[in-house]
């Protein structure tokens, strides 16, 4: 049984799950909060299916910092959004990310979490480190976007 690795960060936002799920799940949505949009003014993106389904997609291709890959939606429901993202470029991996949404009050506790197959990173290759202040940032951002009126 292969083991993974996990990077999940969390962040309490001012907003109901449905009023989170289309900015998660549309991924042309993701350009306003996504924490890599500005590494590369350049980037090139295609998006394919109907925005917010299971199925739509979303390929980019950039300069070496953004690299390569895609995302395909593969779960909407009230409790989050499930996604497959592949890397192709700098190196290629294969992974599962998860936007679990709480309710909590007035509020929503999101949960951004990324499971990975361990066999893809050596030990001299921290992902916690690799992405998870990416992955705070984002939703730093996501709250920004949702709390703005």
């Amino acid at each position: 049984m292969t083991e993974n690795v996990v990077v999940e960060r969390m962040e309490r936002i001012a907003a109901t799950p449905e009023q989170l799920l289309p900015h998660i799940s549309r991924l042309p949505e993701w350009t306003q909060w996504s924490p890599w949009e500005d590494l590369d003014p350049d980037l090139k993106r295609q998006y394919a299916g109907e925005p917010g389904a299971v199925g739509s997609s979303y390929a980019w291709s950039g300069n070496r910092k953004a690299g390569s890959g895609s995302m395909r939606i593969t779960a909407v429901d009230p409790d989050g959004v499930g996604i497959h993202l592949d890397f192709t470029r700098p190196f290629k991996s294969s992974n599962e990310l998860r936007f679990v949404l709480q309710p909590e009050g007035d509020a929503t506790r999101v949960t951004w979490r990324m499971e990975t197959p361990r066999k893809l990173y050596t030990r001299f290759v921290n992902l916690d480190k690799l992405v998870g202040g990416d992955f705070e940032k984002g939703l730093r951002k996501l709250k920004q976007v949702a709390e703005t009126p």
